[in-house]
């Protein structure tokens, strides 16, 4: 997921990767439907060349609406991005118990009810 500054703001747009013309290594062009505040469409094409040169072409509007008829395509696939949580769990630990008194030690067998109400 890319991000294009708009109205004083990074905006999460649709990263797609389009197939490089002859003399570039990398194009990628970053696509925002509808800015949240001033709802304008935003498409932004960042290329790299053959010397690492990076360049950036930004339309918005109506010339955004048309360029993205025309770079369709072109496009080879949207990027996408997943994040994978391997811990489902939390890692907070609360001390105290519903009452606010403190909890005690887990290693603590006195504590242990265990045969309290046994025969013996």
């Amino acid at each position: 997921m890319g991000y294009i500054h708009c109205c004083g703001g990074l905006r999460k747009t649709k990263s797609f990767v389009l197939a490089p013309a002859e003399k570039y290594i990398l194009c990628e062009l970053d696509y925002l439907g509808k800015c949240p505040r001033c709802e304008n469409t935003v498409i932004q094409l960042t290329r790299i060349d053959k010397n690492n040169n990076l360049t950036t072409i930004r339309f918005t509007r109506k010339k955004a609406e048309k360029f993205w008829t025309k770079i369709q395509p072109k496009i080879l696939y949207e990027k996408k991005y997943y994040a994978y949580t391997k811990h489902k769990g939390g890692k907070l630990y609360l001390y105290y118990n519903e009452f606010g008194k403190r909890k005690r030690c887990y290693s603590n067998i006195t504590n242990m009810k265990i045969g309290l109400n046994s025969i013996f």
